[in-house]
């Protein structure tokens, strides 16, 4: 089988004629076979040394034509230039060409215009397919490890996507930064186009298109929890400033953690004026995940099964778990049916102390159990609720589902306009939409006002604004139990509430 390559400038005409008489060889002789390259005229000079230099070839003109040894291996055979391609065909097939001058530059000049074309084609093709850039802030927490490689496989961008993932600790260590690059850069994934790790605020989120914090202040043994959110509130309104500053104007912002999330959140978002409001999310979908899991155990299905608990309030501060509304799916009873049937979360349980008492007990105990079994914070759960909401965000809730989320605020269920709360929503076009018709209980409704007021309270601690505008007075005396020097996290339900350090 003979196989030729051709090749030459879009603009020369002695290739156009060779084309064509290629063309025709290769329609009416079934061995025959040719592979077309075409060069625009700027990078035809480059091009063809660097082809010669590699293959020991002298040629210097358009086309350059050669032949393949695909039966037999090897290097290319050089045939040479259009006269020597002309000599080949009448020689080896009894053809030749009587193509007109004029012709032949005509059909250059068309030759032109389609590479122009071409080129512009996929110069919009690599602004289109230009490299999401993702940023994670806390790299060194231990879900950043496990999100990765979710944010990399193509699931939640797009097969097609390519991303530039930076990874950013403040004051972390360089040398382990530079490690978790290395290791990520080994992996060889096929959509990641570059890994940058910084341990400054000096160039971060530089187009970003979604930031993760990951990042978890703590109050430090003495300091009460109002001086820590002062100290907090200077490092999240410049974290704000840069986003504001060097991401685009798109950019979706996760919070993720166990400390205080709302209060967070609203801080970056109060502070980037440039960027949505919508756009600041913080991850209460752990919590719901981890009710759903203790559920579950009680009713011995799977935490699939288990669908619409709500977590209400203030992530990683107080939180009202709501069961009114959960159902499970697959609970084995005198009446059953397909897999879409379900049946009440209360009506199945039954068991009214273990719902009012000791759920709220476990689910209290059960994050901090894990953290001193692991000896440090949560990934792999962090991580999977990071990328659900990150997968709904993209791709939309699935039909009849919702996901606990702190989101801004819209005036719904009496909560105050403007702050960040954990509400129930669902994701359609891309953007988050609060099931503001789901019918709550007057006893849901007095818990959420109580957290709405501890949510006042610590708003009065930033050095700069408020979440309502003037901060509260200090109240006299000695401080509120909940805002004393050891943080406490409380989880409540049915008015029943359960206290213990989350430290």
């Amino acid at each position: 089988m003979a196989k030729f390559v051709l090749a030459g400038k879009a603009n020369c005409g002695y290739y156009a004629k060779a084309e064509l008489l290629a063309d025709y060889l290769q329609k009416n002789l079934p061995d025959f076979h040719v592979f077309k390259i075409v060069q625009s005229p700027d990078k035809w000079e480059s091009w063809l040394q660097a082809l010669c230099k590699k293959n020991g070839w002298v040629h210097q003109n358009s086309p350059i034509i050669w032949r393949e040894l695909v039966d037999r291996g090897g290097k290319g055979l050089l045939l040479g230039g259009f006269n020597d391609f002309m000599e080949y065909a009448q020689g080896y097939y009894g053809f030749t060409s009587d193509m007109m001058t004029t012709l032949m530059l005509k059909i250059a000049k068309e030759n032109m215009k389609t590479n122009e074309k071409e080129k512009e084609e996929e110069a919009i093709h690599r602004i289109q397919k230009k490299a999401m850039a993702i940023w994670i802030c806390g790299a060194l927490c231990p879900a950043c490890i496990n999100l990765i490689p979710t944010l990399l496989n193509g699931e939640v961008f797009g097969h097609s996507q390519e991303v530039s993932l930076n990874l950013l600790h403040i004051d972390g260590p360089l040398s382990i930064l530079q490690g978790i690059q290395m290791e990520i850069e080994d992996m060889a994934w096929p959509l990641l186009q570059k890994v940058t790790v910084q341990n400054s605020l000096r160039k971060a989120f530089m187009d970003a298109e979604v930031i993760i914090l990951l990042d978890d202040l703590m109050p430090e043994k003495g300091q009460s929890i109002e001086d820590c959110y002062r100290e907090m509130g200077g490092v999240y309104q410049e974290i704000a400033i840069k986003i504001d500053t060097f991401a685009k104007p798109s950019v979706r912002v996760i919070v993720a953690g166990n400390y205080i999330l709302n209060l967070k959140t609203y801080l970056l978002m109060d502070s980037a004026y440039a960027i949505d409001h919508c756009n600041f999310v913080a991850v209460s979908t752990q919590l719901e995940g981890e009710a759903k899991a203790l559920l579950a155990s009680k009713l011995n299905v799977s935490p699939l099964d288990v669908k619409d608990v709500i977590v209400w309030g203030n992530i990683g501060r107080s939180t009202y778990i709501d069961l009114h509304k959960a159902r499970v799916h697959q609970y084995e009873s005198a009446i059953w049916g397909p897999p879409e049937f379900s049946r009440p979360v209360l009506e199945m349980l039954r068991n009214k102390n273990w719902i009012e008492e000791e759920f709220v007990e476990e689910l209290h105990e059960h994050r901090p159990k894990i953290q001193a079994a692991l000896k440090h914070s949560l990934g792999l759960s962090t991580a999977v609720a990071i990328h659900k909401v990150l997968n709904w965000w993209y791709h939309d809730s699935p039909p009849g589902e919702f996901i606990s989320l702190g989101v801004v605020s819209q005036g719904d269920f009496d909560i105050p306009s403007g702050i960040i709360f954990s509400v129930p929503v669902r994701f359609c076009g891309g953007k988050w939409v609060i099931q503001s018709q789901i019918e709550i209980s007057e006893e849901t409704k007095d818990k959420l006002k109580d957290i709405v007021q501890e949510l006042k309270k610590l708003s009065a601690a930033p050095p700069q604004g408020s979440l309502f505008g003037t901060p509260l007075p200090e109240r006299a005396g000695e401080p509120d139990s909940k805002l004393g020097i050891k943080w406490h996290q409380e989880v409540r339900h049915g008015g029943q509430q359960a206290r213990g350090s989350n430290n």
